[in-house]
């Protein structure tokens, strides 16, 4: 095997290609909901001095600045927030703090987004690293979304359909589904979100992710698979057909998340045979058969608040990002609970894990400095569609 040194490559003048830039963090993707530059030098990883220089510059900031925290954060990073949660219990925490100018979202992209859009006009919201993105909300772009609608357009259906999108969407796709009358969801309301949906019309347009769609539709509202098409974004007429489309109550986006989707029946087999006696515990962002196969099924919070409830000496193998599910066997120890990760692979959110306490001081010492950093700011046509979707959400009964 030949091995061509970057010195040799220069001198053969080979260019690096753009996804090659981009996940160098070199360039941007303007068909992606994620950035990737983060101006200003980081501290090192390896400064011992981090964790106060973040609670210097935090407490210097004092009410000007609220941290938030999703779930599936670093534990070095999680210990600065001041609430923790999914993503919507994150914004609308940030909005009951107008007193806050800065709000600090430890998450991805669209979690700021939604931040932004449901914040006041005098709040900032910032993003320790612009790279931290969501792989399963780049899977929906507007474009391909608008093109989604014209193909229903030409099939006889889209007066019929109602677009229902997951909170793990970009902007955009939040306000698309606002303008076309549609609602956004939770994984915890989704099945409420789809009730209140087919009251408008016979069809569901769901939006990004497939899994949570047909999971809700199958588990818990009693529709069949057959029910149920994928659109494909990346082929011709999402590789559907007109009356596939006419047959279907249930039009999934092709999206998914790329850490429950890994999880597989394999998992679920093999951690009953490691762990006798264990119960299994899954997100509804997994495949169809791993949900299919576990006993308890629920979002985040529903995980953490049957943890909480479990007796003590239950075991527990959990399918989720594992940042949580450690933090969650950490916290149980004690009680005797034992929980493990779903899959004998160790599987973190990359785009999560962004999120480190190099970039969460860089960017709280900025702002204590005056610099306003790495800001989320949604424009005003694009926040009216979005903030429309997600009221319809809050108004569901």
């Amino acid at each position: 095997m030949r091995v061509v040194t970057t010195a040799q490559t220069q001198e053969l003048d080979v260019q690096p290609s753009p996804l090659a830039l981009l996940l160098l963090g070199r360039e941007a993707d303007p068909n992606s909901e994620r950035g990737v530059e983060c101006p200003g030098e980081l501290p090192s990883p390896s400064d011992p001095d981090l964790v106060e220089r973040a609670r210097a510059a935090k407490e210097k900031l004092g009410n000007k600045v609220f941290v938030l925290g999703h779930h599936y954060q670093r534990d070095e990073v999680i210990q600065f927030a001041d609430v923790t949660g999914d993503s919507f219990k994150l914004a609308r925490d940030a909005a009951a703090r107008p007193e806050a100018e800065y709000i600090v979202f430890c998450g991805v992209h669209f979690m700021a987004e939604s931040a932004d859009i449901l914040t006041s006009d005098r709040q900032k919201v910032v993003l320790p690293d612009l790279a931290a993105g969501c792989s399963m909300a780049d899977m929906a772009t507007a474009e391909q979304v608008a093109e989604c609608w014209d193909v229903l357009t030409e099939a006889g259906v889209a007066e019929r359909v109602v677009p229902v999108s997951y909170m793990n969407s970009s902007a955009d796709i939040k306000a698309f589904t606002g303008k076309h009358g549609g609602t956004i969801c939770t994984s915890s309301n989704a099945k409420r979100a789809l009730e209140w949906a087919f009251q408008q019309g016979e069809k569901v347009l769901f939006l990004p992710d497939q899994h949570l769609g047909r999971n809700t539709a199958v588990r818990d509202m009693g529709m069949s698979l057959e029910d149920c098409v994928v659109y494909n974004p990346h082929k011709p007429n999402g590789g559907l057909t007109a009356d596939e489309l006419r047959a279907a109550k249930m039009i999934l986006w092709r999206g998914h998340c790329s850490v429950h989707g890994r999880f597989s029946l394999d998992s679920v087999d093999d951690v009953r045979e490691r762990v006798p006696g264990v119960n299994v515990l899954v997100h509804p962002e997994c495949r169809h058969e791993v949900v299919a196969a576990a006993d308890y099924v629920g979002s985040t919070e529903y995980i953490i608040k049957t943890l909480e409830a479990a007796p003590a000496g239950s075991k527990w193998a959990i399918g989720t990002e594992l940042n949580l599910v450690r933090r969650l066997a950490n916290r149980f120890a004690p009680e005797g609970k034992e929980i493990v990760f779903l899959d004998r692979t160790v599987c973190f959110c990359s785009t999560m894990n962004r999120i480190d306490l190099p970039h969460l001081v860089w960017a709280l010492e900025s702002l204590a400095e005056g610099n306003l950093v790495n800001r989320i700011e949604v424009d005003e046509e694009t926040e009216a569609f979005a903030k429309l979707a997600l009221e319809r959400m809050l108004a569901l009964p």
